[in-house]
């Protein structure tokens, strides 16, 4: 959770100070915050409240978005995040989102190097490509299997429809 308050500075000029309260998970029902404070560039602040602006969501909402997804690029080279139809999701900066190549995973035998080297054809990237997917997968088990778990339900919402529009039209 960041908080957002103008400070004067030394030379009386408005500086803004980011206070970050970080979450670490020892459960999944108990947090530990630590509250920390950022001053930030006035023009830095203005791109920052003009971007919250346009996407209809607070300041705070957005730097907690803009650090997460930072240190999520920082910890997995070669994952970016994308917003889609059905919200931000990561992806690979050379190819598809990292829950399609997850969602694949499951259709692909053998020894982890070959499954690897079948996901890296099948996508037409590097297998080190792969191997970045996975360990960001791995790392955000619950977002991507949640991912996984709502593509596989919209799967079968268009197969139902099919299959009714198709009786529809034998009548």
């Amino acid at each position: 959770m960041f908080r957002v308050r103008e400070e004067p500075a030394d030379d009386m000029a408005a500086t803004t100070t980011v206070s970050a309260m970080y979450y670490s998970r020892s459960t999944m029902s108990s947090m530990v915050s630590r509250v920390t404070s950022y001053r930030l560039d006035a023009d830095l602040k203005a791109r920052l409240e003009q971007q919250a602006a346009a996407e209809g969501i607070t300041e705070r909402a957005l730097l907690e978005r803009l650090v997460g997804e930072g240190l999520d690029s920082a910890d997995f080279p070669g994952i970016v995040f994308r917003d889609g139809p059905t919200g931000r999701r990561a992806a690979l900066a050379v190819g598809g989102d990292v829950w399609e190549v997850v969602s694949a995973l499951r259709y692909v035998r053998g020894r982890p190097e070959r499954r690897v080297g079948e996901l890296a054809d099948q996508f037409g990237l590097h297998p080190r490509q792969i191997r970045i997917a996975l360990d960001y997968a791995a790392m955000h088990r619950d977002e991507i299997d949640a991912e996984v778990r709502a593509n596989d339900a919209a799967a079968e919402r268009a197969r139902v429809l099919a299959e009714q529009r198709a009786e529809l039209m034998a009548s």
